[in-house]
């Protein structure tokens, strides 16, 4: 079951430069850094409410995100729901005929499980499945 908008993640050049933006002109505040190195990117999260922005700058020409860049540009990259259990979800998915990216599920940023659901199978949206420990919920 979903269950919120967990983050929402925005592809990004320069880490750094738009982390000025949304701190020194919005006012959000970033819990930091972080580098995942199976997915060639590095993270900041901004918690904004009950969900948070989560911008994300390629560490490698070839990540999937400097791919998505140079093919559409800066801008929102994928939208994570929040699920209580990924793999019921998954398998729940499967079984609709929905086309997904990852089974089993993958380790993400801060500690998440992750999966993606193909964008053919969602109207052109990257979905990102998220389960986050209790201490995060």
């Amino acid at each position: 079951m979903l269950k919120k908008i967990d983050h929402i993640g925005i592809a990004v050049k320069n880490l750094e430069e738009a982390l000025a933006f949304y701190e020194d002109a919005l006012g959000l505040q970033a819990t930091g850094t972080e580098v995942v190195e199976e997915q060639k990117v590095k993270i900041a999260f901004l918690p904004l409410g009950e969900s948070k922005l989560e911008l994300l700058e390629s560490t490698s020409p070839d990540g999937p995100v400097a791919k998505f860049i140079e093919a559409r540009g800066e801008g929102i990259q994928h939208i994570a729901v929040r699920v209580d259990n990924i793999e019921e979800m998954l398998q729940e998915m499967e079984e609709k005929g929905v086309r997904l990216i990852d089974k089993p599920p993958r380790y993400g940023a801060g500690g998440a499980r992750i999966a993606f659901l193909h964008p053919k199978s969602t109207s052109g949206i990257l979905l990102e499945l998220c389960q986050r420990n209790e201490e995060e919920k």
